[in-house]
């Protein structure tokens, strides 16, 4: 399960990862609850114990010279797993009240990702830094998260004549799902609270569960119920994504068995037992809060800070400005979707993908719904625009600016 090689690198094998992942999710939960500002302030659990388990690898690097290297393939099905419970409890009628948010989410978002470049591009400049740098600070890494940036940092380093943009891409992108686990709950914690907003009472949970309800009612026929649903939607999803990679289409893994669990909830018989095909029950919920806690535990434990110690200098300056975007169109965002409760759940999602991913969105509004009450409409849309609608808008905007900045 672990092995130190030649280059000093600690490997842990993928079942070892994931029960780190488990207790680091564990240590977080119990730090939220013995620490209230943690919880007033709706900041994730698995970010609470993500990164004070980052800082000790990082401090154990620096003491022994041993790099700790996570292998992170089993994390990526938890991804999986929880996407497919957020298709499954997406209704056609959630859809119809998505229409209009969906549409004012994606416009604000392309408008922000054009003033992240702009905002990276100038800043870098009055730095004395090459105008590459700044595309990397901005919607590569910001809004594209470290997959975009993994895939651009080759095209920037040729373009740019920027060898390490690999490291600065990958800095900036963990830098910025940072800083958007530890803004994006408080700024919708504001906003709920100046506007004394509350959520439908009628509403279950996509995710998790009420905070104050400590024994949701599970049994083994609907905890069995919820995984054959997870199953059926996410072969599906499979079989469509090997099918569409054959020709040519590129798109993660997830977002074909979130659409699997839409159809499938929405056509299937409605007179068909809640326990062969459950939707938006607790042990639906239960199955996604665990896979996007631990997903997102071991993202953030993986974490390797000595890499951004080395990268931080004038980064730091550009990071801060994208911070200070996200929150001002955050609050935009807000204002044009309604001021209403869904709208500031929004908020808490558009500062998690606008400068981390979805995943970091989805953690937020996690966060912010199990204090103040469940969104449906928030975690319908949210990650429609961040994991599918962003991804296109965003490589239109940085072929753009690359365009712009060539000789």
């Amino acid at each position: 399960m672990l092995a130190l090689d030649a280059d000093q690198v600690l490997q842990v094998r993928p079942f070892l990862s994931v029960t780190a992942g488990v207790v680091v999710l564990f240590v977080g939960k119990l730090l939220n609850s013995r620490l209230p500002v943690l919880r007033e302030y709706n900041i994730p659990e698995p970010v609470t114990g993500g990164l004070l388990f980052s800082v000790a690898f990082g401090v154990f690097y620096f003491f022994s010279g041993i790099k700790v290297d996570f292998d992170l393939t089993a994390r990526d099905i938890l991804l999986v797993y929880f996407f497919t419970v957020i298709g499954i409890n997406a209704h056609f009628g959630d859809l119809a009240l998505g229409g209009k948010p969906l549409g004012v989410l994606l416009v604000v978002t392309v408008v922000f990702m054009l003033a992240e470049n702009l905002a990276g591009v100038g800043v870098a400049g009055l730095l004395g830094l090459q105008p590459s740098v700044g595309l990397l600070a901005g919607s590569i890494s910001m809004t594209g998260g470290h997959g975009t940036a993994i895939a651009w940092a080759p095209v920037i380093a040729e373009a740019g004549g920027l060898a390490n943009a690999m490291e600065i891409g990958l800095v900036c992108a963990t830098m910025g799902l940072i800083l958007a686990s530890f803004t994006g709950g408080p700024v919708a914690r504001f906003l709920i609270r100046h506007y004394k907003l509350k959520a439908s009472a009628e509403q279950l949970y996509d995710v998790g569960t009420d905070i104050n309800a400590q024994h949701p009612q599970i049994d083994y026929f609907s905890f069995l119920g919820a995984i054959l649903a997870i199953h059926v939607a996410g072969t599906i999803g499979v079989i469509v994504h090997g099918g569409l990679e054959s020709l040519g289409v590129k798109m993660p893994l997830f977002l074909p068995c979130l659409a699997a669990g839409i159809l499938l909830t929405n056509l299937l018989p409605r007179a068909l037992p809640a326990d062969l095909w459950p939707s938006r029950t607790a042990a639906l919920a239960l199955i996604a809060e665990v896979s996007l806690g631990v997903f997102l535990a071991m993202s953030l434990m993986s974490t390797k800070l000595w890499t951004l110690a080395e990268l931080a200098g004038p980064l730091s300056a550009l990071l801060t400005l994208q911070l200070v975007l996200a929150m001002l169109f955050a609050v935009v965002c807000f204002w044009l979707l309604g001021r209403n409760y869904d709208a500031a759940v929004v908020s808490a999602g558009f500062i998690g993908f606008g400068l981390g991913a979805t995943p970091t969105a989805m953690a937020n509004m996690t966060a912010v719904t199990q204090r103040y009450g469940p969104s449906h409409v928030a975690f319908l849309i949210v990650p429609l625009v961040g994991a599918f609608f962003i991804d296109v808008a965003n490589a239109v905007v940085i072929r753009m600016f690359l365009g712009a900045m060539s000789p």
